[in-house]
């Protein structure tokens, strides 16, 4: 009707936009249109009534019918309910039925009784049975067949809302099966018999006597038994306990002297016997490569595999399980670890090692004593890894060489070695020479040679031998100032050498790069690094030879300040202090001079001696000058002093150059390096200038050039 409206109205406003508001005469129109469609309809209503008038009848009068009979029913049920309804009879038989259903749960609840009651005097008995079987067989799937009935199968143990019986039918059986375990293991005690002495196996397949007060079982039933019962792992673990004992330690471990083995078959008057012998012998072939031992472990197995399991696989594996590592373990220890090569140019003669190590395992795997899982390959994995076993040993051997030079070396008496010009080194970025010790020395030849020998070696191992290298430097970094710290507290020689030492290996350390880094393999070229040590090393050696200088610069300070400031030397007491305090600064000067000369490098040597020299003159002009009305006597005693100085100095001032006199020129070159020098030795020739020629040479300038200031010289 709404599509009919809308065709009207889209009619009548045909030009119209649909949305735009009808005007008055357009809804006259509209409202005439629906009256004309709704007589139509109406119309053709009645046209259809009219030609369907029959069957419409009949329709309306089935209705009618259907309902008349509906009604009819219902008062009919009605009428046969009421007397029920009102009948004294009906609560004597809903009491009648309730008691009969009560007694149909009371009987079901006996009858399951009565079978659980019947199950539990069935599984008494069968465990009775299975007890008192003298067939270990016969007992064994007993017991197996109980085990779903009386285990939960997840192994979670018993449940709470059980029978109490069934907890103590499930101990009887779990009583039964141990029982079995025990007597069984014993069983195969006393078929497989080892040795006291060890190399010796003597198997029958039956007991010769009677096991637990029993008579005793064969050895392939006893085992039969226990793989039912799913204990045959725990019947084995003795045995393979006392196989690793008595026979494969030992044909394992004598591995620098060749074992043979021997089964003999003997058939005894009951029972067949089977013997296994390791025994000593001179043959040595196949040693190099472990054949010779592979083939004798191979042996035990068959051995093992034909008179012990049977052939049979469960078993077999089962003592594969309980045997492998630990006979992995013996193998590596006694003979892989050891065949590991000491250098890396006999790496490639290990291939032979590993080709038989692999033939080894895989002859096991076709016995299928041992799996194709990574962890039974336990030897294959070693021997494909040697390279790094090698660089591990390798880096072992040298940090220990390392650690025993620098503990046990005697740094107490680094001079007295007869070879102690094996000790004098050449700087290897200076053209100078120093003297190091012995252990720096060796020090350099082990990281020396780990280099060269990584430079000859595979990128793992290169790895290895580089670090080896750091390590054994970071050593002496580590061991030497902390065994030595009481000697860095005084003035010796052991503190020079130990900075040469340090100075030596940071010059070292800077040239490993240059001398190795393009003969390492290319993965290493980039990842190994020494240069980052040498700052460290160098800022040892500076530790160390500043330490001695403050030492030798506070004893020397010391020594001056006994001189009182060289305060009235006109009076022989004060003049004689004032000149044992020159004397002392002179001998400690001379002994530093004696102890440092020979050591240090020279441009070091000359560098400290110039410092302490220039601070003890400063000194001593200071003092000098802050003398307040010096008398003509106290100006000669001090003029005489600074001459004694210079004087007992001379062989120290010749060391500082290369002058064998001390000339004229020498002494401007040591007024050049020793700048306070020429300030002192000016101030010998003002103690004895009149006051016109010091003004005139302060005018001419000749005093500040000396290093005078205007204060010094107006006082």
């Amino acid at each position: 009707m709404a599509d009919d409206v809308r065709e009207l109205l889209l009619s009548t406003t045909a030009d119209a936009d649909p949305s735009t508001p009808l005007s008055a005469p357009d809804l006259r129109l509209l409202i005439d249109r629906l009256r004309i469609r709704s007589d139509r309809l109406h119309a053709s209503a009645l046209s259809f009534a009219s030609s369907h008038r029959a069957p419409l009848a009949a329709a309306l009068l089935r209705a009618a019918d259907s309902s008349a009979s509906s009604s009819s029913l219902e008062s009919s049920l009605a009428s046969a309910l009421a007397p029920l309804s009102s009948s004294p009879g009906l609560s004597d038989l809903r009491e009648l039925s309730d008691r009969l259903l009560a007694a149909r749960r009371e009987l079901r609840e006996r009858q399951e009784h009565l079978a659980a009651a019947s199950s539990v005097a069935d599984l008494a008995a069968r465990l009775r049975a299975a007890r008192a079987s003298p067939d270990p067989l016969a007992a064994a799937a007993a017991a197996a067949e109980l085990k779903p009935l009386l285990v939960d199968p997840e192994g979670s143990g018993s449940s709470q809302d059980e029978p109490v019986v069934f907890g103590l039918l499930r101990n009887e059986w779990e009583q039964l099966v141990d029982e079995l375990q025990v007597m069984l293991a014993k069983n195969l005690e006393e078929c497989v018999e080892f040795a006291p002495e060890g190399g010796k196996v003597v198997v029958r397949t039956a007991p010769v006597g009677k096991s637990g007060g029993t008579p005793g079982v064969e050895l392939r039933v006893a085992l039969q038994a226990l793989e039912i019962i799913d204990a045959v792992d725990y019947g084995m673990t003795k045995l393979a306990d006392l196989m690793i004992k008595h026979v494969l330690v030992p044909a394992i471990s004598n591995i620098s002297v060749a074992v043979s083995v021997e089964a003999l078959e003997k058939s005894g008057p009951q029972y067949p016997i089977s013997i296994l012998c390791v025994t000593p012998t001179e043959e040595l072939q196949g040693y190099k490569d472990g054949s010779a031992l592979y083939s004798r472990i191979i042996d035990i197995f068959k051995f093992v595999c034909e008179t012990i399991c049977g052939e049979n696989i469960t078993w077999m594996q089962s003592f594969s399980k309980l045997t492998w590592s630990r006979i992995s373990d013996l193998v590596i220890k006694h003979f892989i670890s050891k065949a590991v090569p000491h250098e890396a140019s006999k790496l490639i003669e290990f291939q032979d090692v590993v080709r038989s190590t692999t033939e080894f395992e895989n002859t096991l795997r076709n016995m299928m004593f041992i799996s194709h899982d990574k962890r039974d390959g336990k030897l294959t994995q070693f021997v494909d890894d040697v390279e790094v076993h090698f660089a591990v040993r390798k880096r072992n051997e040298i940090l220990v060489k390392a650690r025993h030079l620098l503990v046990h070396y005697d740094y107490d008496n680094p001079l007295a070695s007869h070879d102690r010009e094996d000790s004098i080194v050449d700087l290897l970025f200076l053209p100078e020479k120093c003297f190091i010790s012995k252990s720096a020395l060796q020090l350099m030849k082990l990281v020396h040679g780990a280099l060269k020998d990584a430079c000859l070696s595979s990128a793992r191992v290169a790895k290895e031998l580089c670090y080896a290298a750091r390590d054994a430097l970071l050593l002496y970094k580590a061991i030497v100032p902390v065994q030595l710290e009481k000697q860095f507290d005084s003035i010796n020689q052991v503190a020079a050498i130990i900075h040469n030492d340090f100075y030596h290996l940071s010059q070292e350390i800077l040239g490993l790069a240059f001398e190795y880094r393009a003969d390492f393999p290319g993965d290493l070229q980039k990842l190994v690094v020494f240069v980052d040590l040498a700052p460290t090393f160098s800022q040892m050696a500076d530790g160390v030879l500043t330490r001695q200088i403050q030492l030798v610069t506070a004893n020397l300070i010391e020594a001056i300040d006994g001189a009182d400031g060289f305060q009235n030397t006109h009076q022989p007491q004060h003049y004689e202090s004032a000149k044992f305090s020159i004397e002392q600064v002179v001998f400690i000067l001379e002994k530093i001079h004696i102890m440092w000369e020979s050591i240090l490098p020279r441009s070091i040597y000359k560098r400290s001696m110039c410092y302490i020299l220039g601070s003890v003159f400063s000194r001593i002009t200071k003092d000098m000058l802050l003398i307040d009305d010096m008398a003509a006597e106290e100006t000669l005693q001090l003029q005489g002093l600074i001459h004694l100085a210079l004087e007992n100095l001379s062989s120290l001032f010749l060391s500082l150059v290369e002058n064998e006199f001390l000339d004229h020129q020498t002494w401007i070159e040591l007024d050049e390096i020793i700048r306070p020098l020429k300030k002192f030795r000016k101030l010998a020739e003002l103690l004895d200038m009149s006051l016109k020629s010091i003004t005139a040479a302060w005018e001419s300038g000749e005093l500040t050039n000396c290093g005078f200031t205007s204060s010094e010289v107006s006082e």
